[in-house]
């Protein structure tokens, strides 16, 4: 039953990888917490890693097949990928040895806040005008580590910083959700191998270092499929209900983690 769990949930992680630029993260952390719930203290630390590495496959593969003229406008963005990078691997450094509790009591604040900051302040379910979207700028190669730390730290994907922030640089949300693949992908390479390096949990043989691999193959399986469909035929949603989609979806994955099976 897990199994077809994760399975389902991995294609609703492929469809919020195109179309929201996830690549897994949050969506992930729940559904894995829940599946590794018999880990007890432990199944955080397996979640937020095991979602790094859903998020390399997803993101990576989103990213290829993402149109060129899309990533050009990273062109120039050197120094904040080897921000995000670094940041990454600190991130899943120290969730490696932080306590579960206040780790996930942050996951659900910070994505709270998050949220609570697209609703109530103008630019993103409210964008400011604009010509086109050529206008939008990239962003400040400054925030690259504390983004990286951060999402690897929490499992969010670093989609949950950098949709708001370029969305509010002036990018319509199609290209905003585009481009936070390769951004994620960035970050989430290092965490996931410091997570595969890091030592076993207590099920032993059953994990590859700290992430679950039974439980990202369930998610990959369901999620690289739909990936490959929806970016040949990317869905036409209206920029106004993308934004408000991706809010409504932050506000789901708050749910989930309260859900006290999940604890």
């Amino acid at each position: 039953m897990d199994l077809l769990a994760l399975l389902g949930i991995g294609v609703l992680t492929g469809l919020t990888t195109v179309v929201f630029g996830f690549g897994g993260g949050f969506v992930a952390v729940p559904v894995v917490l829940w599946a590794d719930r018999a880990l007890g203290p432990d199944a955080l630390r397996v979640a937020t890693a095991t979602s790094a590495a859903v998020m390399v496959v997803n993101a990576g593969f989103a990213t290829a097949v993402t149109p060129r003229p899309v990533l050009a406008a990273l062109r120039g963005s050197r120094t904040l990928i080897a921000l995000l990078a670094a940041g990454g691997a600190l991130g899943a450094l120290a969730a490696r040895y932080a306590p579960a509790g206040p780790v996930r009591w942050a996951f659900v604040a910070y994505v709270a806040l998050t949220l609570a900051d697209l609703l109530l302040r103008p630019g993103f379910v409210r964008p400011h005008a604009r010509a086109d979207d050529e206008a939008g700028t990239g962003l400040p190669a400054v925030l690259g580590a504390p983004i990286g730390a951060v999402a690897a730290f929490l499992g969010v994907g670093g989609s949950v910083m950098t949709v708001p922030a370029m969305r509010r640089a002036g990018h319509t949300m199609r290209t905003a959700t585009a481009l936070a693949n390769p951004l994620t992908l960035a970050l989430a390479l290092p965490a996931a191998a410091v997570s595969l390096l890091g030592s076993a949990g207590p099920a032993g043989g059953s994990l590859a270092g700290t992430v679950d691999p039974r439980a990202a193959g369930a998610l990959l399986l369901g999620a690289l499929p739909v990936i490959a469909v929806l970016r040949r035929r990317p869905p036409r949603i209206g920029d106004r209900v993308h934004a408000w989609a991706y809010a409504t979806l932050l506000a789901a994955a708050i749910a989930a983690m309260l859900v006290p099976g999940t604890a």
